[in-house]
């Protein structure tokens, strides 16, 4: 063998394991992030599942809706079913009671019919003969009870007896206002209600209630933010574990369904701050963690977390967070950057946003504004 043969050889060899090693390089670059290793000597407990309220599942919004804006949208129906609903379905009396007791009647966003027996009845009857469901069409109601011993109004509850009752359903809610054949539905089940006790319901006017409900959903229409923004990687995309590793760190627990983490609120109870979601399919992927996720979307539902929190600037602060251990960029709706400039005109809209709010008795994060915005 010549010397050039040798030397058009040994640049051959060189020139394939320059390619093999490009391609592996560039597949290891392109490869999802995956979660780094936890310590030994240190386990973290498991993570915390944040399971939704009944106005969590009436109100969450879907992190993939890229609502942005004071703008009115439509019923969630990510999470399946809603607080009405799921106080309709099939469970024990005790906990039917406990569900009911966060919701509380008010002539705000209520109308309300006074339901009077000709005697005391026994909480045991009143459950009996309640409606099988909690909706009138598109708009939640609940019957109370005025305790005989308290004088408190209270979903009914066995041991106790009842002087009265008092039936309402929502004026309004992001479905839009009560109209008069959900108005005639209510009427219809609290009247077969009433006549099971041998009581005499008491109706208000339904135009004027009508009237009522379509002002308060014209309120809430031009009320209603709920603002999504989306991070987007520069480079690598993520694994599902790297994001929730990442966000784990910023207090980010699990929510309900897959793909989708939740930051809680401060108090028991309350609707989570923020939602961080991606693809559902990445999270149940067989091997999510060679599942590539390019983007995430960071949402908040102004009405449903309370002004103190001050939810807006928690947003900036893990969205700038998550960017820089992300190796992420912040975007618009439409996939614009977004300059940390361009999210102080927001923050003076919702300062004016939680004054109105405020002006109209629904302050961001009472139950009257999570009923309301749900």
């Amino acid at each position: 063998m010549s010397s050039l043969q040798i030397s058009l050889a040994i640049i051959g060899g060189v020139l394939l394991a320059l390619v093999v090693a490009w391609n592996a390089w560039t597949t290891h670059r392109n490869a999802p992030r995956k979660a780094l290793p936890l310590e030994r000597d240190a386990p973290p407990e498991p993570p915390r599942r944040l399971e939704p309220a009944l106005d969590d599942l009436d109100g969450a919004p879907d992190p993939f809706s890229a609502v942005h804006g004071l703008e009115r949208g439509p019923e969630p129906a990510i999470h399946g079913v809603d607080a009405a609903e799921a106080l309709s379905m099939p469970v024990p009396a005790a906990a039917h009671a406990a569900a009911e007791r966060s919701y509380a009647l008010d002539p705000l966003i209520d109308a309300i019919a006074a339901i009077v027996p000709e005697q005391t009845v026994p909480g045991e009857a009143a459950l009996a003969q309640l409606p099988p469901t909690r909706r009138a069409g598109s708009k939640p109601f609940a019957i109370e009870g005025q305790n005989d011993a308290t004088g408190q109004w209270e979903f009914p509850q066995p041991g106790q007896r009842y002087r009265a009752f008092q039936a309402g359903v929502q004026l309004a809610n992001r479905l839009g206002a009560l109209n008069q054949i959900e108005f005639s539905e209510f009427v219809m089940k609290v009247q077969a209600f009433a006549d099971a006790l041998g009581a005499a319901p008491e109706f208000p006017d339904m135009l004027h209630e009508v009237a009522r409900a379509r002002e308060l959903d014209q309120f809430a229409t031009e009320h209603d933010a709920q603002l999504a923004f989306s991070l987007v990687a520069r480079q690598a995309a993520w694994s599902p574990g790297y994001v929730q590793q990442n966000a784990a760190r910023l207090g980010f627990v699990p929510g309900s369904l897959p793909g989708r983490l939740v930051l809680p609120g401060a108090q028991p109870g309350q609707a989570p701050l923020l939602s961080l979601g991606f693809d559902t399919q990445a999270a149940l992927s067989d091997d999510p963690e060679q599942s590539a996720i390019r983007e995430l979307a960071l949402s908040l539902d102004v009405a449903h977390v309370p002004r103190t929190e001050q939810p807006f600037a928690r947003l900036r602060e893990v969205a700038a967070a998550l960017c820089q251990s992300m190796d992420g960029v912040l975007c618009d709706q439409n996939g614009q950057p977004l300059p940390a400039m361009a999210m102080d005109p927001i923050a003076a809209d919702l300062e004016q946003l939680y004054d109105q709010l405020d002006g109209r008795d629904l302050s961001a994060g009472s139950p009257q504004a999570r009923r309301v915005f749900s």
